[in-house]
């Protein structure tokens, strides 16, 4: 037996590294798919887009007010951190 830089343990990890980087991707290539249908649904319809930047962003229009809940228990622990 010879040792080197590609001896039997190496290509082991290497394998297995190969493997675990492919679950990866194909984690990603879902995630992709599913931010996609997102964006699909978002900025496909003008009422859900409003929606979205009220809930998210807070915005508003020109004559409306405003009113954020804030819960206490959040609050709270917040100030804690």
């Amino acid at each position: 037996m010879f040792f080197d830089s590609n001896n039997f343990i190496y290509r082991l990890r290497l394998a297995s590294e190969i493997s675990d980087l492919e679950e990866s991707i194909e984690i990603h290539k879902v995630k992709i798919d599913e931010l996609r249908r997102q964006k699909k649904d978002l900025f496909g319809n003008q009422r859900n887009l409003e929606k979205f930047a009220r809930e998210k962003y807070l915005m508003k229009k020109s004559n409306e007010d405003i009113f954020v809940i804030v819960d206490a228990e959040v609050n709270s622990d917040e100030k804690n951190d």
